[in-house]
């Protein structure tokens, strides 16, 4: 076992390969890296790996679970709010990048579907806790940018409203059939396997077939929010 081990370790394959015991000769650490790997993330909406990655993805199907409200719909004036303690660039790059992102949305090609909780909108609009201290008129002009914006880029864009109390998902975004990432704050959780991304997206797929509102009555959802002084 141990001489095994030996030309294991030399030949850069694992023992359970070289003994015929395992079709994939990868060694257990170098799978688990191919498998998952951790990336830093930003803790602003002008992040380079996901620009990087819608890249990688465009002209594909790209499901998103957002953290708050969906960055590429934010108003100006909610990215400040958002984020103005944290951007690594200036407020206007991080907003000029943002403008791109909408660009991205706005290309033929683009298949891009949002799914998110009712009652995060529901908060927002109600401008309470993590949205407490945003002005009411910033939350209309948000929630109208958000109802213009899914109208207009409908069907290439789809928004989709779910009940937490039914489903749950960690903020997560499915690019295509390669790969899929869980955003968990300091980092992303980068997944690259075949089998693990098709996980991802049929959990994905499962928030869409729950939602209480549909892509095209997701607007008038919005409308309807009252928006308290």
């Amino acid at each position: 076992a141990q001489f095994a081990a030996e030309c294991a370790g030399a030949l850069g394959v694992s023992s359970d390969w070289l003994l015929g015991l395992s079709d994939r000769k990868e060694r257990s650490a170098d799978m688990l890296s191919a498998l998952m790997r951790m990336e830093d993330a930003e803790r602003a909406p002008s992040d380079e790996h996901i620009f990087r990655w819608h890249e990688e993805a465009r002209g594909t199907k790209i499901g998103h679970v957002p953290a708050t409200l969906p960055d590429m719909l934010k108003s100006e004036a909610v990215l400040r709010f958002e984020y103005g303690a944290f951007l690594g660039k200036t407020e206007d790059q991080a907003i000029g990048d943002m403008r791109d992102r909408l660009a991205y949305l706005r290309d033929p090609d683009t298949d891009y579907e949002i799914a998110m909780p009712l009652d995060t909108l529901e908060g927002f609009a109600a401008g309470e806790g993590y949205w407490k201290g945003l002005p009411a008129l910033e939350r209309r002009a948000q929630l109208d940018r958000m109802r213009r914006l899914a109208e207009e880029l409908y069907p290439s864009l789809r928004l989709y409203l779910f009940d937490r109390k039914k489903v749950f998902s960690a903020p997560l975004t499915v690019f295509g059939s390669q790969q899929a990432t869980i955003y968990v704050g300091r980092f992303y959780l980068v997944f690259r396997e075949r089998r693990q991304v098709l996980e991802l997206s049929r959990h994905f797929d499962g928030l869409i077939r729950e939602a209480d509102f549909e892509a095209r009555n997701t607007p008038r959802f919005i409308e309807g929010l009252a928006v308290p002084e």
